[in-house]
């Protein structure tokens, strides 16, 4: 960035109206906004009358950049950390230890959200401008009043202050004088409004003479605009600018879309229609930054014009024109003024209206620097105010810095300056005071100028006074809080966030949006959506110059040779991007060539895995998805030749679906992957009129699919039990299904429970630094598809808060360029086009309320404890994870054991639960941010690959003898085992997870996860984070009297780095290196022994995606009846002295003393109630106990009410979706020559009288009426009234179920006989845990071939036999009845005729009938008659 600003480098210069242009009479306009608001809460509330008096002093009170917490009545003064400086309770200030008892030297506890700039919230209200203040000395006042009469705890006035001020500031107010304050200001506008400087006049005009463009841009409604701008710039205000727009809405008028906030015009001041787009300059009302900065590059012939943006609020002008608009900005901060020891004239006014006791008496103006609350730049820390270094910068001041280009007094103060006067930057150096002008504010002044930088404040305090100017328009602070009470009562319906299209396509593009949503798109991505935009322009511009390393091969054997998902995951993000930017020819003919390929394809198939249509569904979703995209810049040939290739690819998933595990298996990923495919396929082929098929297909993947939606409420902490990894794999497709079911069959699922609780899934798992998250199960380093595209989804349909905006931005900005953790050539762009149409760029980015401070969190579902998560990658910044639930979660291992759903669910065979590991009792452990115990990722599904225990002498057959494992590690699958003998029963528990004063506790138990012959009676895990870098592990194994168990190992993996071994003083451990220093464990029994481990590593079988892992090995004899393993983790910044344990059968002893704090812990290990705690810290003297009372206590989750009934409502809502579009279809042809032929086709599935009879009184209908319109019919018309052409057509989708019925039970009867080829034991999926027996096959697959849409789809023919094949199978039963009779004939009757000839016309007529009966034999086979 420049150091330098110049006006004479800006194109368009844009102003502000009050408190920028407009100045005020502060102490007239103050005593009159308070006076507005008491009066209404007095007589219309029933408030106390004493708030109608005020003091001479009392506005005092009111500074600017005050928080009011509104819940506990207290008024805030932040630093820039968000620790509070000075508080209020009422206007009585709270005192230092008041401060630090109430709210300590933490960040506040919304203050997160404050600095994002959301200044209006249900619990507080940000005082951003002088129109607020006198509204903020009212509100003290109610709370002093509450306080007095009510003694109350908590307040509820708010709603009043709302009410008053809509009251007061409506809209309508200053046309109808309804309130105080606009027939006030009408009737004596002398009083309250200030004149505008001749000098500010007159840079004006300069401004327009050096070509500028001048903009006005106000929040205040046309008629009041008129008034201010008549009294301070003359009657002829309006040629003073180019554009005038009140009305604005700000902070709206930048953040929201053309869609959201069109630009309106005015006639007598009324807001007239929408206009869709802005094309000349003039007065106009609402609107967008978006579209006036088009017009603007019009009006300057530029395609980057320059904006300058001048105002006076920070959260209504300053930030917005900055963080939306990328404008320059300049602050006017009137706050400046009180550096000087200048007084203004008293200026003569009539007497208030209403003085109460004080009769009399002048009130005094309001301070820029309040006694009360200091200065507004600096302040000193609680109980630290006679320490001279603890002068720190308020929140606001750092927001001037933050977000202005420059910050001025007022506009006089630079009118007389040259237009090519250059000032300083802020932001150009490391100086606290670059960029204001003329002069930084003393406080911020080094302590050099002032022997005590304290003195400078007080200096200010002392000789500062208020001009007689406000800094406040009625109707911008109206606005604000108007917008705030809504926020509070209403929340914005999804529904309308994803209309319901209702069957009313425009051709295409439809599945996500329509053809008049592509301006709006194109629109988004040069503006709010830039961020997006420009990671498509990147994947493009990555594929563009290397095309061959993308393109799919044409190649069959190529293109089936390997895992191909790729193929189908970029071609989305290259379709959007043409959308976007249709000018760019050569990335559309790559779209097209792209296609072209995939197309030229026999099967989109993998040849080793010709059983898992996985592959299939994303090369489909993405072909369907490209098609629908670019529909208008394919040729006719393509049009047709790609649908027909949608449609065989359908119709294969459809068929699949039957007999494949993911149409039955729920909750698991390759579910919502390929039912979404075969959904897109279903709605492109509906589009076009092939209704039967899509009817058919769609029906199947919403009974599918509805009923995993409601499973899912059986899962109650937002989690998936494949993990983190896999779980954004089916949050992938399951959101891209939600939206479209609620867009095309308003089938609405936004306010499912489970998902209102996912984003903690998502957030409560993140490693600090933002890079990496808890690996449990199948994993990589994070994530496989996304996240940011679910985490704006679930912020724009179902939060709303913007913390689902905000996770995606710190994602998206800390993601791994190189190394461990980068995304999968083949997954990094999938999701690139559904982030673009989900974003919602009015929800600003706002952190989670507790983002900030290590918080513990508890999976009940997943059986996962986290502490630590999605914080910065800073020192002393830990995570903590534990793993100990149920084998597939919770929700699905009761489903399966207690029987529940029993309409849908038979045992296990519903559920998958391959992914998993045997991980229970499993942690992980990242000091600093830094991954120091780890999971193994994926790989096989080995016990000693986890963070876990083995035991020797094994009892049953073990994968490596002598030493056993979990009961689901599988010796030769590549999948967890799960169905067969011990395995469903596996289960772990948390037991206890609590944090009591920064000391963490958590305790699981194992037990159930092994082999009960193994005779386990407990096997508990204890982890204790005593420090952010300091870990205590506690393993108690308590053995049956007649175990045969003598030794315990355990195993702690690093996925990166590899171990080494240390010993000291006898005690062994392991470390591993990293670039801020050395991470080591060290280790020993209940006894003080500690055994020497392994350390070593282990690469993955061929075929895993990762090498393998390092991990330390550590083996303990075992003792009857209980043995103890203790292991210390330690960061780098913890020098460890002494380690040291003392045990005995009941309770374990732990001392550790590093060189800064000395621990001792005491474990009650024995589950016998005879102790009231689980285990107590005594850290540098202070006791902290973890209590029974706390521990975890499980609660079963009942079975959905009426699940069944649920799942058929659901599917009610697509078939009058068909209905719609067939009437639709008919009637768009009824008059042409393809009627015939388009009515045949939709209604081939009714039988053949019912069908005729529709066909020919649906032609004679549609010929009547095109006689009446031209009148050569008259007599007719009698005839036609009483029909509706729409009603003529038959309930053909009655039939189509019929049908389907019977598809069905074939399909299944099919899957019974039906076997898979030979398969690679390291790669079969899903059916190697079916429950059917399966058998060789050779039946090949091809999805790709015939020609002309009549005959695409081999699943229309198979699942709905036409009226044809009915006809084929009666002639030829006809004719065999014929051809006997002839061959009877002739071996009787014609066999004795003395003529030859009459023998040879026999022999003739035989021939012909066989080869007949050869060809309706022929038919018929083809037909499946």
């Amino acid at each position: 960035m420049q150091q330098h600003f110049s006006l004479a480098d800006c194109d368009v210069m844009g102003f502000d109206l009050d408190h920028t242009l407009c100045r005020y009479h502060l102490p007239q306009s103050a005593r009159l906004i308070y006076d507005s608001f008491a009066q209404y809460l007095v007589t219309e509330k029933g408030y106390d009358k004493d708030l109608l008096t005020l003091a001479p002093d009392s506005l005092d009170f009111c500074c600017k950049g005050l928080v009011l917490d509104i819940e506990e009545g207290d008024f805030l003064k932040l630093a820039e950390d968000g620790t509070v400086l000075r508080a209020s309770h009422g206007t009585k200030s709270m005192t230092s230890e008041e401060i630090l008892e109430t709210y300590g030297r933490r960040e506040w506890k919304h203050f997160n959200t404050v600095s994002g700039m959301v200044s209006r919230s249900a619990k507080y209200y940000l005082y951003d401008n002088y129109f607020d203040l006198p509204g903020a000395l009212l509100c003290a006042r109610v709370v002093d009043s509450l306080d007095q009469h009510d003694g109350q705890k908590k307040y509820d006035f708010w709603k009043d202050m709302v009410a008053a001020i809509q009251h007061n500031y409506k809209i309508s107010a200053f046309k109808e004088d309804c309130g105080t304050y606009f027939p006030e200001v009408k009737n004596h506008p002398d009083k309250y409004l200030q004149t505008c400087p001749e000098s500010v006049k007159k840079w004006l005009k300069q401004l327009k003479s050096a070509g500028k463009i001048l903009l006005l841009i106000t929040s205040s409604h046309s008629d009041y605009c008129r008034l201010l701008c008549e009294h301070i710039l003359g009657n002829d205000f309006e040629e003073y600018f180019d554009i005038v727009i009140t009305n604005a809405l700000k902070p709206g008028f930048f953040s929201h879309t053309p869609n959201q906030r069109p630009f309106r015009t005015l006639e007598n001041d009324e807001e007239q229609e929408a206009l869709l787009s802005l094309d000349k300059p003039g007065w106009y009302s609402q609107g967008n930054a978006i579209q006036l900065y088009e017009l603007l590059k019009k009006m300057t012939g530029k395609l980057d014009p320059k904006v300058v943006y001048f105002g006076d609020s920070m959260h209504s002008d300053i930030f917005p024109a900055r963080h939306y608009s990328n404008w320059e900005t300049v602050f006017i901060l009137e706050e400046l003024l009180g550096d000087k020891v200048t007084l203004p004239a008293e200026t003569e006014s009539e007497p208030l209206e209403k003085k109460g006791k004080y009769e009399g008496d002048q009130l005094k103006a309001p301070y820029f620097v309040s006694k009360q609350w200091g200065s507004f730049f600096v302040d000193r820390l609680p109980g630290l105010e006679n320490a001279e270094e603890t002068l720190v910068r308020t929140w606001s001041c750092k927001c001037i810095s933050t977000y202005s280009t420059i910050a001025i007094p007022s506009l006089e103060a630079i009118a007389d300056l040259p237009l090519d006067y250059r000032f300083t930057r802020f932001s150009s150096n490391s100086s606290a005071t670059a960029g204001y002008y003329p002069s930084p504010p003393r406080a911020l002044l080094p302590n050099g100028y002032f022997k005590d930088g304290l003195a400078a404040i007080e200096t200010w305090r002392s000789d500062a006074t208020m001009r007689t100017h406000t800094r406040g328009a009625p109707s911008v602070f109206f606005i604000h809080a108007v917008c705030f009470a809504f926020a509070c009562g209403a929340r914005e319906d999804p529904d309308t966030m994803v209309p319901f299209v209702n069957a009313n396509y425009d051709s295409y593009p439809m599945l996500y949006f329509s053809k008049g949503d592509v301006e709006v798109l194109r629109l988004q991505a040069t503006s709010t959506h830039q961020h997006i935009a420009a990671r498509l322009i990147e994947a493009v511009q990555t594929m563009l110059s290397n095309p061959l390393e993308y393109l799919p091969p044409w190649d069959p054997k190529e293109f089936s040779a390997r895992w191909n998902e790729i193929y189908g995951n970029n071609l989305g993000a290259l379709a959007m991007f043409c959308v976007l930017y249709p000018e760019n020819i050569e990335a559309i003919n790559m779209a097209k060539d792209y296609m072209e390929r995939m197309a030229a394809q026999p099967s989109w198939l993998v040849k080793d895995a010709p059983w898992d249509e996985v592959p299939l569904a994303h090369s489909l979703v993405g072909f369907a998805t490209a098609y629908d995209f670019l529909y208008s810049y394919l040729s006719k040939t393509q049009q047709e030749r790609f649908l027909e290739v949608i449609a065989n690819a359908s119709g294969y998933m459809y068929e699949t679906s039957y007999r494949r595990g993911w149409g039955f298996q729920y909750l698991h990923n390759h579910q919502p992957t390929n039912c979404v495919a075969l959904l897109a396929g279903s709605l492109v082929l509906m589009n076009q009129g092939y209704l039967q098929e899509a009817y058919l297909w769609t029906k199947q993947v919403l009974a599918i699919m509805e009923k995993s939606v409601v499973l899912l409420q059986e899962v109650t902490d937002g989690s998936l039990y494949e993990g983190v990894a896999y779980g954004s794999y089916t949050t992938r497709s399951l959101f891209q299904y939600m939206f479209l079911v609620q867009r095309h069959f308003d089938i609405n699922h936004f306010s499912h429970p489970w998902l209102k609780q996912h984003f903690a899934f998502m957030y409560r798992t993140v490693l600090p630094g933002f890079q990496r998250t808890v690996a449990i199960a199948d994993s990589n380093y994070n994530w496989f598809y996304g996240p940011e595209s679910q985490l704006v989804f679930l912020d724009k349909f179902v939060m709303r808060n913007g913390s689902g905006n905000w996770l995606a931005e710190q994602i998206r900005r800390n993601r791994v360029v190189e190394g461990p953790g980068t995304p999968s050539k083949g997954q990094r762009w999938c999701t690139l086009h559904t982030e673009f149409l989900w974003y919602d760029a009015s929800l600003r980015s706002v952190p989670p309320p507790d983002y900030g401070v290590p918080k513990l969190h508890y999976f009940e579902d997943w059986g996962v404890v986290t502490y630590g998560s999605a914080l910065p990658a800073e020192i002393n910044r830990p995570f903590l994870s534990f793993k100990s639930g149920k084998l597939g979660g919770r929700a699905i291992y009761d489903i399966v054991h207690k029987n529940k759903y029993k309409e849908w669910i038979k045992g296990w065979r519903n559920f998958n639960a391959g992914h998993e590991h045997p991980d229970q009792n499993s942690f992980t452990f990242a000091p600093n941010g830094v991954p120091f115990i780890t999971e193994a990722l994926y790989g096989p599904k080995y016990t000693f690959f986890n963070n876990v225990l083995m035991f020797s002498p094994a009892v049953s057959k073990s994968c490596f003898s002598p030493w056993e494992g979990q009961i689901t590690e599988d010796c030769s699958s590549k999948w967890l085992k799960y169905k067969h003998d011990l395995a469903g029963d596996c289960q772990g528990r948390v037991v206890a997870a609590m944090e009591r004063s920064g000391v963490v506790f958590i305790r699981g138990e194992g037990v159930g996860a092994y082999n009960p012959k193994l005779k386990l009676r407990k096997l508990q895990r204890n982890l204790i984070l005593l420090h952010p870098q300091l870990l205590l592990l506690v393993d108690q194994i308590h053995l049956e009297d007649d175990s045969p168990l003598e030794a315990a190992t355990s195993f702690f993996h690093n996925v990166d780095v590899p171990f080494e071994e240390t010993v000291v003083d006898d005690v062994h451990g392991a470390f591993i290196r990293h670039r801020d220093g050395i991470y080591k464990m060290y280790w020993m029994d209940d006894t003080g022994h500690s055994e020497k481990a392994t350390i070593a590593s282990r690469m993955y079988p061929r075929g895993y995606p990762y090498n393998g892992t390092n991990y330390v090995n550590v083996t303990t004899l075992l003792r009857h009846p209980v043995t103890r393993a203790i292991y210390l983790f330690i960061g780098p910044s913890v020098d460890v002295q002494s380690f040291t344990v003392r045990g005995d059968s009941p309770q374990l002893d732990v001392f550790v003393t590093t060189s800064e704090h000395a621990y001792a812990v005491y474990l009650w290990l024995v589950e016998d109630g005879s102790r009231s705690a689980f285990a107590q810290v005594i850290a540098d003297r202070q006791k902290i106990v973890f209590d029974r009372a706390s521990a975890i206590r499980s609660s079963a989750v009942p079975e959905v009410k009426d699940y069944v009934g649920i799942v058929e409502r659901n599917l009610q809502h697509f078939k009058p979706v068909f209905q719609q579009l067939e009437k639709q279809i008919l009637s768009r042809v009824r008059n042409t020559a393809s009627f015939r032929k388009t009515a045949e086709r939709l209604l081939r599935f009714s039988d053949k009288r019912q069908t005729e009879e529709a066909i020919d009184r649906i032609f004679a209908i549609s010929q009547r009426q095109q006689q009446q319109q031209h009148g050569r019919a008259k007599k007719n018309r009698k005839v036609a009234k009483g029909y509706k052409f729409v009603d003529a057509v038959p309930d053909i989708f009655a039939q189509i179920e019929v049908n389907e019925r019977k598809v069905r039970q074939k399909a299944q009867t099919q899957a019974q006989k039906e076997l898979p080829v030979d398969e690679d034991e390291e790669m079969k999926d899903l059916l190697d845990f079916a429950d059917i027996t399966y058998v060789k096959h050779k039946t090949g697959v091809s999805i790709k071939g015939r020609s002309g849409l009549a005959q695409m789809v081999t699943t229309a023919r198979s699942s709905a036999p036409s009226i044809s094949a009915s006809y084929t199978r009666l002639f030829l039963i006809l004719n065999i009845a014929i051809f006997f009779v002839m061959l009877a004939m002739q071996l009787t009757y014609f066999q004795k005729a003395k003529r030859l000839h009459g023998q040879r016309c026999l022999y003739a007529i035989l021939l012909v009938d066989s080869c007949i009966l050869l060809w309706l034999y022929s038919s018929c086979s083809q037909s499946q008659c």
